[in-house]
């Protein structure tokens, strides 16, 4: 038998390129637009963005079931001598619950883990899972380095409104800057918690993202960089700008460039502009 699965859901907003290299089975997550059900994947980034921006009525999302997850366990278990689950964080879905129950109701090595974040910082926790995989390293060192390298993951993103997060109810700690100015470009970070808090806040898109770059270079005094990625929701230009300026800024070139996946976007919203920076 082969020795670990990797596992993870489609919020960590992966490229196909990588999942693939990455051996990793995605479990999607689910979209509702009024009657008509997606799994996340069956609908490109691309796609979807146009249909939310055209949407009367803010399309739902939902975490795959226990049974789901019952299913792609079971047959993984039956080639694989354990398996590492990585989900996205507990305070922002319930798919990390949805995965403890169908655990329980399993027999088997099942290492399940909360990533605390959100998008590309899960990537970034996959990528070194893959790495540690490949080492040959056991399962319990491998779970002890990700939790080592959850606390040097950094998530920071500015959106083009809050509207969304409020609506879908993904607010976290951002309370505090809402309303106080008019067009306000909030710039977020993922806590340590996994649940959102506000950074800063400013009066431009082009503000908001040289504070994003500015953020990093202070989160970055007394750690070395070992890779950072950038996504966007239907912002190419104002990415690739973010993406060359922390190039720039940090001296390391950019391991993923992407859109920000369709479950995520229905918070965050088009004009979603972030990074995510993995330290050593």
């Amino acid at each position: 038998m082969k020795r670990i699965a990797l596992v993870t859901d489609s919020t960590a907003d992966l490229p196909e390129i990588f999942t693939r290299e990455c051996d990793a089975h995605v479990i999607p997550l689910k979209l509702l637009f009024g009657e008509q059900e997606l799994y996340d994947g069956e609908i490109s980034s691309e796609e979807f963005y146009k249909r939310l921006t055209n949407a009367q009525e803010l399309p739902k999302t939902s975490q795959p079931s226990p049974e789901d997850f019952i299913r792609l366990y079971s047959k993984l278990l039956e080639e694989y001598q354990e398996i590492i689950s990585i989900h996205i964080s507990s305070g922002l879905s319930g798919t990390f619950n949805a995965a403890r129950l169908a655990k329980e109701k399993l027999k088997g090595k099942i290492h399940l883990v909360d990533s605390k974040t959100i998008s590309l910082g899960i990537g970034m926790m996959i990528l070194e899972a893959t790495r540690l995989i490949r080492e040959g390293l056991d399962a319990d060192n491998i779970l002890d380095k990700l939790s080592k390298a959850r606390t040097n993951i950094e998530t920071l993103f500015t959106l083009d409104t809050l509207e969304y997060l409020q609506k879908g109810g993904r607010i976290g700690k951002v309370h505090s800057i809402m309303g106080t100015f008019l067009n306000i470009k909030p710039i977020v970070r993922v806590g340590d918690e996994g649940i959102y808090h506000t950074y800063g806040k400013a009066r431009s898109q082009e503000r908001a993202l040289k504070s994003i770059v500015q953020a990093f270079q202070d989160l970055s005094k007394g750690r070395e960089g070992l890779r950072f990625g950038v996504a966007h929701g239907a912002a190419q230009q104002a990415g690739t700008y973010l993406k060359e300026k922390l190039e720039n800024a940090l001296q390391i070139p950019a391991s993923i460039f992407t859109q920000v996946g369709p479950v995520i976007g229905v918070h965050t919203g088009p004009g979603t502009v972030g990074a995510v920076i993995q330290y050593e």
